[in-house]
């Protein structure tokens, strides 16, 4: 397949670059470098099936030639980087949603969306079920990342329904690995890069809240069967295993042998209390769960930060 993977040179983004040249594809990879990295991206880019192109998706895409599939994961991804860039992260969930999904019009490709946990905002339904509609703050800091992917989500649906486009949407949960930035802002990147340090590491409030972290080659895996499926509505992917932000400290502290302790500060506004992923939906449609153990995934994600 000739794919497009916008936002190919961020942490996901990347991943599924490399996922689907060691399947065969040939890759178009945009990225405006905003959150993204050359250095995610620099073992493909003297490969015969690789292109980057330096572009903001929020202004027009042009592609020589057939397509076959877009996947859009265009999109400041972590609090620090949304909170740093509110109005940028509005445009690419709404004008590069369009932009893209009017390339994937122009070509008859299948368009993926990347959407995310987040669209629940902090939830009063647990497990999450992709039938949930959320309990979003529109107009808190955290409803610029919110309320884009909720727009680019209706904007995905109104393609399939007007333009009957082949579309999917993605609901990504935390996930984590190599080629997470250092500075990256959420949880495991500063857990990690605190411990290797021997500094305090910062939890938010009393460290109660919940997460439940996939490691990223399952959800790259879950994102590659959705592609090929033939489903149409959001789809959940995510590791149901939930574990609070207080005991995945520790378990950092207790991996990389650190002195460091827990350092809890103010809970930032509108932050989730807790966040799990019902895959039901996942599961039977996609004959998808994830198989990497949280141990196994936080050593292999240890090392790349030790580097």
């Amino acid at each position: 397949m000739k794919i497009v993977i916008t936002g190919g040179a961020g942490f996901i983004g990347s991943h599924l670059c490399e996922h689907f040249l060691n399947q065969g594809d040939e890759i178009i990879c945009l990225d405006n470098l905003i959150t993204g990295r050359m250095e995610n991206i620099q073992l493909f880019l003297n490969h015969k099936n690789f292109k980057f192109t330096n572009h903001n998706v929020t202004e027009f895409i042009e592609v020589a030639g057939s397509v076959d599939a877009i996947l859009h994961f265009a999109s400041p991804a972590s609090p620090k980087d949304y909170l740093e860039f509110p109005i940028q992260t509005l445009k690419v969930g709404s004008l590069g949603t369009h932009k893209a999904l009017g390339l994937a019009k122009a070509k008859g490709a299948k368009f993926l969306l990347a959407s995310t946990s987040e669209v629940y905002g902090d939830p009063k339904e647990h497990p999450q079920s992709e039938s949930y509609w959320g309990n979003v703050n529109p107009v808190g800091p955290r409803g610029v990342y919110d309320e884009a992917k909720r727009f680019a989500e209706a904007m995905t649906m109104a393609y399939h329904r007007v333009h009957k486009l082949d579309t999917r949407i993605a609901r990504i949960f935390n996930t984590y690995g190599p080629k997470m930035r250092v500075n990256d802002g959420r949880a495991l990147p500063n857990f990690f890069t605190q411990a290797i340090k021997e500094e305090p590491l910062t939890v938010f409030g009393d460290g109660s809240q919940t997460r439940s972290f996939c490691y990223i080659s399952d959800l790259v895996e879950g994102i590659a069967r959705l592609l090929e499926s033939g489903e149409n509505n959001p789809v959940n992917l995510g590791n149901p295993s939930e574990i609070t932000i207080r005991e995945i400290a520790q378990k950092v502290i207790d991996l990389a042998g650190s002195r460091s302790k827990l350092k809890f500060v103010s809970l930032p506004q509108d932050d989730p209390k807790i966040r799990q992923p019902d895959i039901t939906r996942a599961k039977k449609i996609l004959g998808w769960e994830p198989r990497v153990d949280l141990q196994t995934g936080l050593q292999k994600t240890f090392e790349y930060f030790k580097k």
